[in-house]
């Protein structure tokens, strides 16, 4: 396995995650070779970031209408370890990995069913202001609930 330079120590990285979903490779997710086309995992990235952050709380008011800010992902990468195939079930890790001032660090992880890990990314994701198309700080009470989510990821 190759290093990824956002991840230190594979073993404590791996074992730090506690939110997943599950996702079942469609055959259009596949290419002529029979595997999981290289595009379809930053999908499940967003599936995977968009159910966690509504876990914490923060989607139900950025996609109100009276919302001031909006989450916007400012890049994305994806390392492949495995071979992914039609059919197979992919449980997709999502956790905040560091906190800045007005963003966050959030990494991924697929496992498939017989635990191996298949591929990993990061990406930042921007509070953004949607007047002004600049970032804007962290509410007090989502930094807090952030804090408190990477104390949990750190412990485990």
């Amino acid at each position: 396995m190759g290093k990824m330079s956002y991840i230190s120590n594979f073993e404590d990285w791996q074992a730090s995650f506690s939110f997943n979903i599950t996702i079942k490779v469609r055959f259009n997710e596949t290419d002529m070779f029979g595997h999981m086309n290289n595009t379809v995992p930053f999908t499940y990235f967003e599936e995977a970031r968009i159910e966690y952050l509504k876990h914490l709380g923060f989607m139900q008011e950025w996609v109100s209408l009276d919302s001031e800010v909006i989450p916007v992902v400012a890049d994305l990468q994806c390392d492949f370890l495995q071979q992914v195939y039609f059919d197979d079930k992919i449980d997709v890790f999502v956790k905040v990995n560091s906190i800045g001032n007005s963003s966050i660090d959030v990494h991924y992880m697929g496992v498939n069913e017989k635990g191996m890990v298949c591929f990993t990314g990061r990406n930042s994701l921007v509070n953004l202001n949607r007047a002004t198309g600049r970032s804007e700080k962290w509410k007090t009470e989502w930094k807090d609930k952030l804090e408190n989510e990477l104390n949990i990821v750190q412990k485990v």
